[in-house]
């Protein structure tokens, strides 16, 4: 059964006095297998943030479904997401995300405190993750004292240390220069390698062509699809170049 499954999703936004409608997503629907690493392309206006919105349980459909093994995640009662997302989603941002006022470290464990996780279980995950990502010199830091790569790293490991079904990335290397980019799009390759499930939301090709498969959203549907399979980095670099190309030019692709 696929971790991941969205079916025939729609999403309609309505202005609140009965003006235009505005169709977000229009029939969009994909499986992503436990341990795979998928990215959503498309241009702006695509629905790809709207798309990972209502998988993230921040927005609800207007139609469809999106099934986290087998469960409908529209069917958790509100009261209960919080608590869905705390055991089953990693998020990272493309801001950060993380609280000034607490250090690297507290930020990375809040989840495991909210969740009120025993601190002997908090620590031994923490020690592996930040040795993992090369943070452990930085937790004691606040998050104005550290860069921006360090920041990230340190939001992937918030991401990790619940150890989620999957995690939701939102531009994740957006607010970083190209070295940074390059060491976060290496750990993301990395952390799946070790089978950790990535779904990552990007405009920047160089993000895209570290996933072993990109989903390219256009007009609220999934346009087309390319599969890295054995190619290189440079080389699917090349091939979602193309693919975009063909998708601003007008021209069809097949999902």
């Amino acid at each position: 059964m696929p971790l991941l499954e969205v079916q025939h999703l729609k999403k309609i936004y309505t202005a609140r006095y009965g003006g235009n409608s505005v169709q977000a997503l229009t029939d969009v629907s994909f499986q992503i297998q436990q341990g795979e690493y998928t990215a959503i392309m498309g241009e702006s206006g695509s629905g790809k943030t709207t798309l990972l919105n209502i998988i993230a349980t921040l927005d609800r459909p207007t139609g469809g479904s999106v099934l986290l093994d087998g469960r409908d995640i529209a069917s958790i009662p509100a009261k209960q997401l919080a608590e869905f997302r705390r055991e089953n989603l990693g998020f990272v941002f493309q801001d950060f995300n993380l609280l000034d006022t607490f250090s690297v470290r507290d930020n990375i464990l809040l989840p495991l405190v909210l969740g009120r996780m025993g601190v002997a279980e908090m620590e031994r995950r923490l020690e592996d993750i930040a040795q993992e990502l090369r943070i452990s010199n930085i937790l004691q830091n606040f998050p104005y004292e550290v860069s921006g790569g360090q920041k990230q790293r340190a939001a992937v490991a918030r991401a990790l240390i619940t150890q989620p079904r999957i995690i939701l990335a939102d531009e994740p290397s957006g607010a970083l220069d190209s070295k940074s980019t390059e060491g976060l799009l290496q750990s993301f390759e990395k952390i799946n390698q070790q089978g950790q499930t990535v779904l990552m939301v990007t405009h920047s090709v160089r993000a895209a062509s570290h996933a072993g498969r990109v989903l390219f959203i256009k007009d609220g549907t999934v346009f087309h699809q390319l599969y890295r399979g054995e190619l290189s980095i440079d080389a699917f670099y090349q091939k979602i170049v193309d693919t975009l190309t063909i998708i601003t030019t007008g021209g069809r692709g097949n999902a």
